[in-house]
């Protein structure tokens, strides 16, 4: 009697413990879903026989199948590009999407988490965010497995990550502009805990460094991928007592912001100054002038970040751990031969 009453207690979680899956793959197994690969299935399916477990009868309101969608902040064009790749996907796999900014407060992080265990989504996004140890922690306790995009900092060494060539981009910016005959070329940086930051950089380096051009480090200065900033850096970039005479901005934003210091300035793009992007958001095509650009794929980066989170929620090991997508440099108007 006492062992048939254990059999009725155990719970999803000591299931997909014994099975070596997440919780929501053998919620997936227990609600019938299709998505879960077959050796998986019948592994769940041993162990769910084994010990007596019984299942719910289907209701309205059981549990919809979810993934959450984290963001640092969604006050940028480049953010809706990553959701709109992300649910594409989500909708065709009749998954639902839940989009959070935890703004790198401690704070919204754990409010965001209670949230999460709440609602017992199936995966997580994490797009160029940073999560506590303990956090990183708690969803492998909670078995909700983790992808990674644009990882900030040091890439997590049990999470898939999903990135661009941010290196190559940058590199071919600056080439682009070497070929038009600029020598002094500015750069105006990213946040510096980002890998694609730092990666955009060494690529302008080592571009110059190709031409055997020094890097004058005065001809770097910092930004946050927000207009302003570009705005800010391109002022002080003008104020130099040799200007450049080609900028390039580590995101689109702040290459807009830059070509609006310009303006303010009496000076014409390209005729004074040659300005390339990053980014290649809807936006900038129409821009004034139209802006050149290193095209990052961001919706095709959250595309593939919802297949691997789906593969990884069904049992299925990823693709690759490790992916970065191919950047294009994108020929428009903003950019002229020196002088």
């Amino acid at each position: 009697m006492a062992r048939e009453s254990m059999k009725n207690k155990v719970t999803i979680t000591e299931i997909a413990r014994q099975a070596g899956v997440s919780v929501p793959t053998v919620s997936r197994v227990v609600n019938g879903r299709s998505d879960v690969s077959p050796q998986t299935r019948a592994r769940v399916e041993d162990l769910l026989r084994h010990h007596g477990y019984q299942r719910k009868s289907s209701a309205p309101g059981d549990r919809a199948a979810l993934i959450d969608l984290v963001f640092n902040d969604l006050d940028s064009p480049w953010a809706v590009e990553i959701i709109r790749g992300v649910e594409e996907i989500a909708h065709a796999s009749g998954v639902g999407t839940v989009v959070s900014a935890i703004h790198g407060a401690s704070g919204s992080a754990r409010q965001w988490m209670t949230n999460l265990r709440a609602r017992a989504s199936d995966g997580v996004i994490l797009v160029t965010s940073v999560l506590e140890p303990r956090m990183h922690e708690e969803l492998r306790r909670l078995g909700v497995p983790l992808v990674v995009v644009d990882p900030a900092g040091s890439p997590s060494l049990d999470a898939p990550t999903v990135g661009a060539t941010n290196w190559a981009g940058g590199l071919a910016a600056t080439e682009h502009l070497l070929g038009l005959g600029h020598r002094r070329i500015g750069f105006i940086a990213g946040p510096p805990r980002l890998l694609c930051s730092r990666a955009r950089l060494d690529g302008y380096r080592a571009a110059l460094e190709g031409a055997d051009i020094a890097v004058d480090d005065a001809l770097i200065v910092p930004g946050d991928f927000y207009h302003a900033s570009g705005f800010d850096g391109c002022t002080r970039l003008l104020d130099l007592a040799e200007p450049p005479t080609a900028l390039f901005a580590a995101s689109d934003q702040m290459a807009l912001g830059a070509i609006e210091a310009l303006r303010r300035r009496g000076l014409r793009v390209p005729e004074d100054m040659s300005v390339v992007g990053f980014d290649d958001l809807p936006e900038v095509r129409w821009s004034a002038p139209p802006l050149t650009t290193v095209r990052q794929p961001l919706a095709e980066m959250g595309k593939l970040a919802t297949r691997t989170v789906l593969r990884l929620a069904a049992g299925e090991e990823p693709a690759s751990p490790r992916v970065e997508l191919a950047t294009e440099l994108v020929l428009r108007a903003s950019t002229a031969p020196r002088g």
